[in-house]
């Protein structure tokens, strides 16, 4: 999620140079500090914003195995005549274990309760799922839709917080609430993490519970990733390739762990200094790493960005483009789906925001 003005990439110019700072209210100063005010209406809705205090009475829907779709792995025991049953292996909501070049990714992001942060965030989740479902369809070109729903996991915040991560963590509540709704539409749940200053890898471990399902995975905003003496919304954060590599190495081992199918792990990249040191990034089995490009302007400034951040990918790596659906058509359109299926490599993963 960029949180960012069409005004501030456009004084950006193509990726890879730090925004300058708005003197006006922005989707970033909106991410970085309403957002802390409607995450706490939420965390008072739900009892608690931590996942470690609630694990015993708050744990998610079904077991390591449990899908709720199609794939979803019988209860281990015996049949009525006394045969043993072969369990299942769980599988993708529509079914395999492998996600490209079966499918392609399609859906929304955003977080209830702020409507600037995405349209998932935007009236009743159902109905949004199946708006995503929707578009979802008009990117098939010779694949199986798959809707995908972002949900934001890990929220940063212009306030450092008691704890000093300058972040906050949407209640187990809400995760499952959205968890439920992609199980009905037969898609993806991937948990956005906007690390402020915390560490990633952490971040993504307090997630472990949901992490197990095989229809749930991951989505990095390392833009929201903040050094030492940074504040979320003054500037760019950064990762890198091997700080990439060890979330995927984490997430290959519970795919191992839980036998589960392959598991999405999406960084979203505004421009190249946000992952430095790419040529680290190593994949991992079991896990589709997918680079999405991520920013805000008219159809050919988003498609300069496309070619400066896919320029000389690493083996291995899948593309995502990301939508924005009021700021991409401030003073100019949004780009059609033929026009992002034209881009090369074509995307497999495609967000709006």
């Amino acid at each position: 999620m960029s949180g960012r003005t069409g005004g501030e990439i456009r004084r950006a110019g193509v990726a890879g140079r730090r925004p300058a700072r708005s003197p006006h209210a922005s989707r970033r100063q909106l991410l970085a500090g309403t957002t802390a005010a409607g995450l706490g209406l939420l965390t008072a809705c739900a009892g608690t914003s931590s996942r470690a205090d609630s694990a015993s009475r708050a744990s998610p829907p079904g077991g390591p195995g449990s899908s709720g779709g199609t794939g979803t792995p019988g209860p281990s025991g015996s049949a009525p005549s006394g045969r043993p049953t072969k369990r299942r292996r769980p599988e993708l909501p529509r079914g395999g274990r492998e996600l490209f070049p079966r499918y392609r990714l399609v859906g929304f992001c955003g977080l209830p309760g702020a409507a600037a942060l995405g349209r998932l965030g935007t009236g009743d989740p159902g109905r949004r799922a199946a708006e995503a479902e929707k578009v979802a369809h008009s990117y098939a070109a010779g694949r199986e839709p798959l809707p995908a729903l972002e949900l934001l996991a890990t929220v940063a915040n212009s306030a450092a917080g008691p704890d000093g991560t300058y972040r906050s963590r949407t209640p187990d509540a809400t995760i499952r609430r959205f968890h439920r709704v992609a199980r009905d539409r037969r898609g993806l749940l991937l948990l956005n993490i906007q690390p402020g200053r915390a560490d990633v890898l952490d971040e993504v471990k307090a997630l472990r519970d949901w992490l197990i399902h095989p229809d749930v995975g991951i989505a990095l905003d390392p833009e929201w990733e903040m050094g030492r003496g940074e504040v979320p919304g003054d500037t760019y954060g950064h990762t890198d390739g091997q700080e990439l590599t060890e979330v995927a190495r984490y997430l290959s081992g519970l795919v191992e762990a839980h036998d589960l199918p392959q598991k999405p792990l999406v960084f979203h990249q505004v421009a190249t200094s946000v992952v430095r040191k790419q040529s680290a990034l190593r994949p991992q089995p079991g896990v589709a790493l997918i680079k999405s490009a991520d920013g805000i302007g008219p159809p050919g400034l988003k498609r300069g960005t496309w070619r400066e951040l896919v320029d000389d990918l690493p083996d291995g790596l899948h593309t995502g483009f990301k939508l924005f659906y009021e700021e991409d058509a401030e003073g100019s359109r949004l780009m059609t789906p033929k026009e992002v299926l034209a881009l090369r490599p074509q995307p497999e993963y495609v967000m709006y925001e």
